[in-house]
């Protein structure tokens, strides 16, 4: 089993991550619509941890855009590369995200993260962050609201409110399945709000979550069940769990 290794440079202490932070933000591209929805290629990423073993794996899961079939897939084993701090999430998974990334027979098209991009405290999450390092389009899908505000939308399906940091619009909170809870939209980089909206709706036909999201957790959680498993193997007791979104 190859374990990903912690790239050289990468932050090692909230001070650091703020200043990469910073320095990344302004790279963000707010100004494309991104790529049509149901058109192409998307692709799912989600990331599960094994706290005793200081393991994350990461899974990326390429759909098409028109009949959400899967074309292909990619794991990748890594080390956690940061500690856990609300905000500063990515820098635990991208290191093993884009591993997973690199290892797919074909390009991604759109990226869709299961968390927060211009939605975060410091306009910088996971969808944004992945977004600049990689070029790719990105869009976050998350399950919770993190700690912005909202109105609740309309009961049918395809309805949204503005999810709101003050006054400001952050994402959209926006309603899947009729009569049941939002998902939570935000731009990541090279996608409007609207498109990243559409691209939810297209990728949302049966379930509240994205069927990107969806396989790309299943399969996050079998391969760190598998490397688990390997190390564990040799004495060592693990735990797993789902990781949080940021």
């Amino acid at each position: 089993m190859t374990i990903v290794g912690v790239p050289a440079g990468w932050p090692a202490t909230e001070e650091e991550a703020r200043a990469a932070q910073d320095g990344l933000r302004g790279r963000v591209v707010l100004d494309e619509p991104g790529p049509p929805p149901g058109t192409g290629r998307v692709t799912g990423v989600d990331v599960a941890y094994d706290d005793g073993l200081d393991l994350v794996a990461a899974a990326a899961v390429v759909l098409d855009a028109v009949t959400l079939d899967v074309v292909a897939e990619a794991t990748a084993v890594g080390r956690v590369s940061f500690p856990y701090v609300p905000g500063l999430l990515a820098f635990r998974e991208i290191p093993t995200v884009r591993a997973a990334l690199d290892r797919l027979p074909c390009p991604p098209g759109l990226v869709v993260c299961d968390g927060y991009g211009l939605a975060h405290p410091r306009r910088f999450g996971l969808a944004s962050h992945l977004g600049v390092l990689t070029g790719l389009p990105t869009i976050g899908v998350a399950k919770n609201p993190f700690t912005f505000t909202y109105d609740d939308p309309g009961p049918a399906r395809g309805a949204s409110a503005p999810l709101l940091a003050g006054n400001e619009e952050v994402g959209r909170a926006l309603r899947t399945r009729d009569g049941v809870k939002p998902v939570f939209v935000s731009v990541g980089h090279r996608v409007s709000l609207a498109g990243a909206v559409a691209h939810t709706l297209a990728l949302t036909p049966r379930f509240r979550l994205p069927e990107s999201t969806r396989r790309a957790d299943a399969l996050c959680r079998r391969a760190l069940r598998e490397a688990a498993q390997g190390v564990a193997g040799e004495g060592q007791d693990s735990t797993t769990r789902q990781a949080p979104t940021s």
